[in-house]
């Protein structure tokens, strides 16, 4: 939604559509997020090429790239900065960088050049609290029919927490696959919370029932099993 007096973009929403856009990257043009479509994504946006903590960031995520993809989702990074500079830092990734023991890293999803800034606007990536120039590190979790199922702002200074990026993109695939609602600090094999009751039937049913799968602590309150292999097992088929 667009505001044309002030020209203020709002920021897309959980349950939106991503915004489209077309988009030249160190991988060629895409077109987003159609050419994506039947595949999990993460976009995520850094301030700028040639700075220290995106480079531990893009060293972090091109290590990871194998592991999303078993999980069926693609990474598509974004910054302010041209494509010539795009090349350049990620070639001086490969060629100079050591991170935690990751060297000779090659970044292979793509980049999108963004010097416009149009991209950064659509998805509220700039922040004019933190820079009018450069985008926050912003992540979109979208899903194979392109709607944004989670948003994670970062400011300038911090570095994404990778292990939880992972977290999510299983736990809403699980979330999604089986029907179920997750706890706190929930990783594959952790039980799974059973939605509420949506009577007092059923909410009577279920703190009579004597089921070795499902544990109710009150009417609200409902946990079942729900093992890492069988999560695996349908995450990984795709």
């Amino acid at each position: 939604m667009e505001n044309v007096e002030n020209n203020v973009v709002s920021m897309p929403r959980i349950g939106d559509q991503a915004p489209s856009f077309t988009a030249v990257t160190t991988q060629g043009n895409i077109n987003f997020p159609a050419d994506y479509s039947g595949s999990w994504v993460i976009l995520f946006s850094h301030p700028a090429d040639f700075t220290p903590v995106c480079t531990s960031e893009f060293m972090t995520f091109a290590s990871m790239e194998e592991k999303f993809a078993k999980v069926n989702t693609k990474l598509v990074g974004l910054s302010v900065d041209g494509l010539y500079s795009h090349i350049a830092w990620l070639r001086t990734i490969h060629e100079k960088i050591e991170y935690k023991g990751m060297k000779n890293v090659e970044v292979k999803f793509p980049l999108i050049e963004d010097i416009t800034m149009e991209v950064a606007s659509k998805y509220g990536m700039i922040q004019p609290g933190e820079s009018n120039t450069k985008a926050v590190r912003a992540v979109f979790f979208i899903d194979p029919k392109g709607v944004i199922r989670t948003i994670i702002y970062y400011p300038l200074s911090l570095g994404r927490n990778f292990d939880e990026l992972y977290r999510v993109v299983v736990a809403l695939q699980t979330a999604d696959n089986f029907g179920v609602a997750l706890p706190a600090d929930w990783r594959p094999g952790d039980d799974v919370i059973v939605p509420p009751a949506g009577s007092c039937g059923v909410a009577k049913d279920r703190m009579g029932s004597k089921s070795d799968d499902m544990t109710c602590y009150d009417w609200f309150f409902c946990t079942k099993k729900l093992d890492q292999a069988t999560v695996e097992r349908e995450l990984f088929k795709k």
